[in-house]
């Protein structure tokens, strides 16, 4: 139901909530990961090309249940309007499936428990982790993720230090030396 009220549209278009894939490659990548998906998991809603849209590569929102964890559409980085929902028994399992990736840029958790919310942040191995949202981020904090989503930190000054290298320098404005010669 919700994915039906994405309002899909030129990315210019005030009301837009989705555009286009950004090309034909992309477009043609994520429609060979439905082609899988249907394949791999149980149910699926959404993944059909809008009728509305003429031209673009628009693809409907899609989303996949009672995937396994170890189907290509759960372990790699589709780029495109597709979620897999797998299902787990627990806290730990969670976690554990969450961590069982070679990725790490970003999670988001989902509980009404904050004691629950920050435990589980606190054993996700990933560069960002949302709570009951997706998606901000804030020039001033740092971006980047762990294992092989990225290579270290964007932005705030953890961003710039990327940029730096670290020298010590010392002046000894006296003429006499100093030291042991």
């Amino acid at each position: 139901e919700r994915t039906k009220r994405i309002k899909l549209g030129a990315p210019l278009e005030r009301d837009t909530k989705m555009g286009p894939l950004v090309s034909k490659e992309q477009y043609d990548r994520v429609a060979s990961y439905l082609d899988l998906g249907k394949k791999e998991a149980k149910v699926s809603i959404g993944g059909g090309r809008p009728k509305q849209f003429g031209k673009g590569y628009y693809l409907e929102p899609t989303i996949f249940y009672d995937v396994e964890n170890s189907a290509r559409i759960a372990r790699e980085e589709i780029f495109g309007p597709v979620a897999s929902v797998i299902p787990f028994d627990g806290e730990s399992e969670a976690i554990r499936i969450a961590n069982d990736t070679p990725y790490g840029l970003a999670a988001a958790v989902w509980t009404r428990d904050i004691y629950k919310a920050f435990r589980v942040v606190k054993s996700l191995r990933a560069g960002i982790v949302w709570v009951n949202h997706m998606q901000p981020t804030y020039v001033e904090a740092p971006w980047g993720g762990y294992k092989q989503s990225g290579f270290g930190r964007e932005l705030g000054p953890w961003g710039v230090e990327e940029y730096l290298e670290t020298k010590q320098v010392f002046v000894n404005l006296d003429e006499s030396p100093i030291g042991w010669y």
